[in-house]
């Protein structure tokens, strides 16, 4: 969590409640002055080509390994995870960050079009400066996801991250910009004024990763200037087990995708629809993998979940599951709440629709189990939500292919994850989000198409 006063921001480590660090507070009335600032670095940048852009942010990958350790040793005393994975997430940013400049040049080469007598350009344009507000669940994965693309399509960036994660994304703006020329990516720290302030600028995109609640609010704030918008918001992501499938797998991806990062991923499996026939299969051995996890301080080698971010998430993901347990659903494991910000992974069994923990995005460990009696009412009980993240299929290849073209989700997996081939855009639908990020066509979403005929 992170403790405010006007001047200063500290960020708090979620395991032991000890101060890791400090930044300054932007004053609200500074933030025109910086977006301006990124607009007259914006006018020499954009004269590079992307291929130039790519080369001057190129060497931020191999510096971004070179400090792995000591950054994501930051990153987990900052936002709680275990070490090895807050190494790997700045050690997989910096492995990638070569290939993934390259895919965004090549992204956005223009394309000819020839016919009737005439010859059209398709340009792909910056749009001019570009707010980026992050989250704190993967506190350098998510500025990296939205800044590198910005970056090399032309735009500078003015990034926001978040109030509990400060310190990694000032630490990672930091490797970028010993590389960058002055101003074309500038931070700005707070909390709601200052994300505020920063959407009412004058930006001409806003990228943003979080809570439906707070993404409506930026359309809102946006419409007047209709300001570009790529939103990330949130989700309630189903996984539907039928009879065929690999019972183990489909068991062993239930605990994984519903615990790691104490389950505060976009894409957690929320809700879990089984076929009554092969339901108790399942649940024995979904206890079997959640007994595996060891919740503890990420710093401790052991731990394999840390804390949820500050207390205050951790009380509505307890409340959710009391108000759950009161309605009829069946605790059958764990559900304890540990000291402080830890909380245990807990399987609730019997769960419905009439439960706010299977309608409200729960963001923490919770695998959520409920019996179908066949495919269309695991099809029906998937769709019935305002979100549409991620979804996934088990079962008999063939048969999960069919259940998965009917789920209304922006990605779906059938007997694995729901991440894509190489290429492949990271999209949702419904209230799930508006734009989307990753691959070519992702990296477009952060340019103006302009088409030039002659």
């Amino acid at each position: 969590m992170s403790t405010t006063t006007s001047h200063a921001l500290a960020s708090i480590n979620p395991s032991t409640n000890e101060t890791v660090g400090v930044v300054p507070v932007t004053p609200v009335e500074d933030i025109p002055q910086i977006v301006a600032r990124a607009a007259d670095a914006q006018a020499k940048w954009r004269r590079f080509s992307p291929e130039q852009r790519a080369d001057v942010l190129r060497p931020a990958g191999q510096a971004l390994q070179d400090r792995s350790e000591e950054l994501g040793t930051l990153l987990t005393k900052e936002q709680g995870k275990p070490l090895a994975e807050g190494i790997g997430e700045v050690n997989g940013c910096g492995a990638r960050l070569s290939d993934e400049v390259d895919e965004i040049a090549q992204a956005i080469q223009p394309v000819t079009l020839e016919g009737d007598g005439v010859t059209s350009t398709v340009r792909y344009d910056p749009l001019g400066v570009c707010a980026a507000i992050t989250p704190w669940n993967f506190p350098i994965l998510m500025p990296h996801w939205m800044v590198l693309p910005a970056l090399v399509t032309g735009n500078t960036v003015v990034l926001k991250p978040s109030e509990q994660t400060p310190l990694i994304a000032q630490a990672y703006a930091d490797v970028l910009n010993a590389f960058l020329p002055p101003d074309v990516l500038q931070v700005i720290h707070g909390e709601d004024e200052q994300g505020k302030a920063l959407v009412d600028a004058d930006v001409q995109l806003i990228a943003f990763t979080g809570s439906k609640a707070v993404g409506q609010k930026i359309m809102a704030a946006a419409a007047s200037g209709l300001k570009r918008l790529i939103l990330e918001l949130g989700s309630k992501d189903p996984l539907i087990v039928l009879e065929g499938a690999d019972l183990d797998e489909a068991a062993q991806f239930a605990a994984r995708n519903s615990f790691r990062n104490c389950g505060q991923v976009c894409v957690s499996t929320e809700r879990i629809y089984v076929q009554d026939s092969v339901k108790e299969t399942f649940l024995n051995k979904l206890i079997e993998h959640t007994k595996g996890y060891c919740v503890g301080d990420g710093m401790d080698e052991c731990s394999t979940l840390g804390p949820m971010i500050h207390t205050q998430q951790k009380s509505h993901v307890v409340a959710q599951i009391a108000d759950a347990t009161r309605a009829g659903a069946k605790l059958i494991f764990n559900g304890k709440s540990d000291d402080g910000a830890f909380l245990s992974p807990t399987i609730l069994d019997g769960v419905t629709h009439d439960m706010d923990i299977m309608r409200t995005e729960t963001f923490g460990p919770v695998a959520c189990v409920a019996g179908v009696a066949n495919a269309d009412e695991a099809v029906h009980l998937a769709n019935e939500s305002e979100y549409g993240l991620g979804a996934v299929v088990f079962g008999e290849p063939s048969e999960a292919a069919r259940v998965a073209s009917q789920l209304t989700a922006g990605m779906i997996g059938v007997n694995r994850g729901i991440g894509g081939a190489p290429g492949t855009p990271w999209v949702g639908a419904r209230h799930s989000g508006i734009g989307f990020h990753g691959g070519p066509m992702g990296h477009r979403q952060f340019c103006q198409v302009r088409v030039i005929s002659q």
